[in-house]
């Protein structure tokens, strides 16, 4: 962490960081990956959006949930006299290099449709929805990483983090369904005749095999996403680079493992081993995807 980082400003960031050490099993395989200051600063952020996360799958009732949202919000327009050290680590942050703090409204936005139970007919629907809770989290590490000058670069990290929205979701299928919340556009499952249910032992039911052919179908289609996304690594930096590749890596190579056994994600929550997430880390550290 840098030197000036000190005393209840260098606090806040150690706070900071500690969260994003116990709570970011994917991520921060990538974020350790940046110089010491710019990982301060993807700690900052990584948790801020944790927090708004937090509050959209808490266990509150759904007014109560709305009005934490608010709140944040409020605070979020406050920064430069907050006390709260996450905020203040983030004010910090924005002051020293390009953050796009309005993303963190785009990334409240998506929330808020989670909390308010919102569907999604189309993917043009549910792209809306990837762009605020994920490609607003790519855009604010573009903040961090800075690149090249290039028109497409924000659009790029936007990209991105679709993809890696779009891994969530095949991931999650069963585990949201748990909780009332289903991802997948009415669209597609009409299109691959799926209707979202559990069997007697709490897995997600597919006798016809169309809800496999789905997730194959949604598998390719996030790889699109990837393709695109990734041309943002070229106009990074080496280290932001490899942090860049390093988060992408990991949640590729859990895709890749769920288009290619579908059935994976029906009866546990897919994820790939620390073994597996550190070798995608020293791979990114050459300069090599995953």
């Amino acid at each position: 962490m840098a030197d000036t980082m000190k005393g209840s400003l260098g606090e806040a960031y150690l706070h900071c960081v500690a969260i994003t050490r116990n709570e970011a099993r994917n991520f921060y395989y990538g974020i350790r990956l940046l110089p010491a200051d710019k990982r301060a600063v993807l700690c900052a952020v990584y948790a801020l959006a944790r927090r708004i996360d937090d509050i959209g799958d808490g266990d509150l009732p759904t007014a109560d949930k709305l009005a934490a949202l608010q709140s944040l919000r409020d605070d979020l327009a406050a920064h430069a006299t907050s006390t709260d050290p996450v905020l203040v680590a983030v004010a910090d942050a924005a002051r020293r290099y390009p953050v796009p703090l309005g993303a963190f409204g785009e990334l409240i936005d998506g929330v808020e449709m989670d909390v308010t139970g919102r569907t999604y007919t189309t993917f043009d629907e549910l792209e809306v929805y990837c762009r605020c809770v994920a490609g607003s989290v790519g855009r604010l590490c573009l903040g961090v990483f800075g690149s090249r000058p290039h028109p497409e670069a924000a659009r790029y990290a936007d990209a991105l983090g679709i993809a890696l929205q779009q891994t969530n979701i095949l991931r999650d299928i069963r585990e949201d369904l748990g909780n009332g919340r289903v991802y997948l556009p009415q669209d597609d499952l009409d299109q691959f005749g799926v209707t979202l249910a559990f069997d007697e032992r709490g897995a997600l039911t597919d006798k016809e095999g169309g809800l496999a052919a789905l997730i194959r179908f949604s598998a390719e289609r996030a790889r699109g996403w990837y393709s695109d996304g990734l041309r943002l690594v070229p106009l990074l930096d080496r280290r932001s680079a490899a942090s860049c590749l390093a988060m992408a890596g990991i949640y590729r190579r859990l895709l890749a493992r769920i288009e290619a056994a579908p059935q994976l994600v029906y009866d546990r929550r897919l994820s790939l081993s620390a073994w597996a997430k550190a070798g995608v880390a020293a791979r990114a550290l050459s300069g090599v995807a995953s």
